[in-house]
């Protein structure tokens, strides 16, 4: 039974650093032949965006650019608030001890 509870505790701490990692990775995504530009980060979560001033009138980008930020962030807040949801569904009354995300 130490055991298990040993290993346990050192995956949490690994999910913890691996966590902690995809809150620093940083990935870019392009469309239109690299006229938009996406960054995110490891956990999905929007960072930057850049459009091509050639696509619309240059005064204007700004504000689209965090507009669209903004969107995908309450998009992704409603993703996983029904991914918990469902988590807890699923699980009904199991113990899930804090910090450990089942998805």
């Amino acid at each position: 039974m130490f055991d298990i509870m040993k290993k346990a505790k050192e995956l949490q701490s690994k999910m913890a650093e691996i966590q902690e990692e995809l809150g620093t990775l940083q990935v870019e995504g392009l469309s239109g032949a690299g006229m938009v530009k996406v960054t995110l980060n490891g956990k999905g979560e929007m960072k930057g965006l850049a459009i091509d001033p050639s696509l619309m009138k240059a005064d204007e980008i700004e504000i689209l650019e965090d507009l669209i930020i903004a969107a995908h962030q309450d998009a992704k807040v409603k993703s996983q608030e029904t991914a918990q949801e469902k988590m807890k569904e699923a699980t009904g009354d199991l113990p899930i001890p804090p910090g450990m995300n089942l998805f």
